[in-house]
């Protein structure tokens, strides 16, 4: 019985050591997690500001064009829309430009600038070092984020932007009060924030075991490492265990240590318990001794199947063990990090949100931006994007293609926004010359939108929109299957709509009559499948076409040659739109 008690001690207490460490592990990972998703946020933020920023300038900030009003208060938006953001500066190719924010930047601060612009010359993004600036209780733990402003492979200037790192200091108080020290360094080994003011920010921490490790194995893993390891603290000395955990998006490592006696406090308690068992099961009785070892196994069990289920992403889950032991103190602190877990789950989904509301109000701007320039085609980009979306889904598309679709079809004019307003809003046919003009807005917008990577899917729909099957369209003159489905549904719905509005070279045609148009079309311009799925949403009725209110200036256009429409109209086909 004695021999059976031993076995039962040394089994549960490697599990209470691999609950420990997969402790350490979850929260090492959830902290780097955390740190990752606030850099692609603000990367993310710093894409559709750049964005905003070519639109805005008409990708011209040279010169006194960087002061413009308009500029100045997109970074005085961007600023004021996160609590994170301390400072943001927008410079251009000739390092001249404006700033905003809460603070000033020191020699520091300033000399972290001048690498920031240089890596932006060559387009490179730049993270830079953690920095302290302020003094006393108004002091902050600040970092500078970087991503070049590129038009055509031209370099036109620099978004930068200073983060607050107030709220990973946050998260590692939050960490702390369960008896764990956090902290987080970065690729040198030196302090880049600490729960405790015992660190300071810089401080160099290699002269740690811990950080050593990762130094020496840790840059080139994905995966959370737990070590045991000494703290010499003067003449003291603790034995301490640690686990590090690499930030994916940065050189930096999430650490946390814990001493090794507080850690295994629950081992030394369950020892203690168990030989006393094994002591009564040998007086007493076999019955005795294994209902004792059941009362030490079953809350262990316990918490290792909630921990497995916290591995299975199950955050919910509380351990229910009253217990004044040390093994109720670890379930407590159990349910306490859990509770943190839960709250960290559901602040990436909120974050996650928020970062499609913004990704999404980003893309409504610039097609309204589009919208706003012709008179003509005022709302055109919302038609065309209902459209879409009804032809997509009634092909019975998956939503994920669905909304790239969306996003393509809202987007897929952008590039008039480089078109001249004299060619763009004239009140007439356009001439050969002119039209050759208008036919670059495809690829325009594609230029305009291609530095951003999270458009990278709906760049067909915006460049090859205009491309007819039978190889008669523009601006690469591709046929049939070379012509990718994306652009094909745009193409559909961006004609429908051309033929149900006013337009300068033509009066609007009912929804009947556009389609009857749009048959003579398909399989020669347009691709069949779009166009029986636009014929069979319009007999169900759920497409409505908008009353055409804008008068049409009639005496202009018969004083304009109009051989493009011209042609169009006799071979039944319709001008771009």
């Amino acid at each position: 019985m004695y021999f059976y008690s031993e076995r039962v001690e040394s089994i549960n207490r490697e599990r209470l050591i691999t609950n420990e460490r997969l402790l350490q592990n979850t929260v090492t990972r959830s902290l780097a997690d955390d740190i990752a998703q606030h850099q692609q946020s603000l990367r993310l933020m710093l894409a559709n500001l750049s964005s905003a920023v070519q639109v805005a300038s008409g990708n011209d900030i040279n010169a006194e064009h960087v002061q413009a009003p308009e500029l100045r208060a997109l970074l005085e938006t961007f600023v004021s829309s996160s609590s994170d953001l301390a400072y943001a500066t927008l410079l251009n190719s000739e390092a001249k430009g404006i700033s905003a924010g809460r603070i000033a930047p020191d020699e520091f601060l300033q000399r972290e600038m001048e690498h920031a612009y240089n890596a932006a010359r060559e387009g490179r993004a730049y993270s830079g070092e953690a920095l302290v600036v302020g003094s006393g209780k108004s002091s902050r733990t600040v970092m500078l984020v970087s991503a070049p402003i590129m038009y055509a492979g031209r370099f036109l200037g620099m978004i930068a932007a200073v983060e607050d790192m107030q709220f990973l200091i946050r998260r590692l108080q939050e960490v702390s009060r369960g008896g764990l020290t956090p902290y987080v360094i970065d690729g040198r080994g030196r302090l880049v924030a600490a729960a405790s003011s015992d660190y300071a920010t810089g401080q160099d921490m290699t002269n740690l075991e811990i950080v050593r490790a990762f130094e020496q194995d840790g840059k080139t893993q994905f995966v959370a490492a737990t070590h045991e390891f000494d703290l010499t603290d003067g003449k003291k000395n603790t034995a301490m265990l640690g686990t590090y955990c690499r930030v994916n998006t940065l050189d930096w490592a999430v650490i946390v240590q814990k001493p090794r006696n507080e850690a295994y406090r629950g081992v030394y308690e369950m020892q203690r318990t168990a030989r006393l068992l094994a002591l009564l099961a040998v007086l007493l009785s076999i019955g005795i001794s294994i209902f004792a070892a059941r009362r030490i196994t079953n809350p262990l069990e316990v918490l290792t199947e909630s921990s497995r289920a916290i591995a299975r992403g199950d955050f919910s889950q509380r351990v229910q063990l009253k217990s004044r032991t040390e093994i109720g103190e670890l379930a407590e602190t159990f349910n306490v990090m859990s509770e943190e877990l839960e709250q960290y789950v559901e602040d990436l989904k909120r974050a996650a949100n928020e970062n499609r509301d913004l990704f999404m109000g980003s893309i409504q701007m610039l097609a309204g931006a589009v919208d706003e320039k012709d008179p003509y085609t005022r709302g055109h980009s919302d038609r065309v994007t209902r459209y879409s979306v009804m032809i997509a889904r009634e092909m019975k598309l998956e939503e994920e293609f669905v909304e790239i679709v969306r996003i393509s079809a809202q987007l897929h004019d952008v590039g008039k926004i480089g078109i001249e307003d004299r060619i763009l809003k004239k009140p007439g046919a356009l001439t050969p010359e002119e039209f050759d003009v208008m036919k670059t807005h495809t690829s325009k917008g594609a230029n305009i939108l291609r530095p951003v990577a999270h458009l990278k899917d709906m760049i067909p729909g915006i460049e090859l929109h205009h491309e007819s099957l039978d190889g008669r369209g523009y601006p690469h003159g591709l046929k049939s299957d070379q012509i990718p489905l994306l652009p094909r549904i745009i193409a559909v719905a961006d004609t429908f709509d051309a033929l149900t509005t006013n337009r300068p070279y033509q009066q609007a045609r009912s929804g009947a009559d556009a389609l009857k148009v749009i048959h003579t079309l398909s399989g020669k311009r347009l691709d069949p499948t779009a166009v029986v799925a636009l014929n069979v949403i319009y007999d169900r009725g759920e497409i409505r076409i908008p009353q055409q209110i804008m008068p049409m200036p009639v005496a202009a256009c018969a004083e304009i040659a109009q051989p493009e429409a011209v042609r169009a109209a006799a071979a039944g086909e319709v001008a771009p739109a």
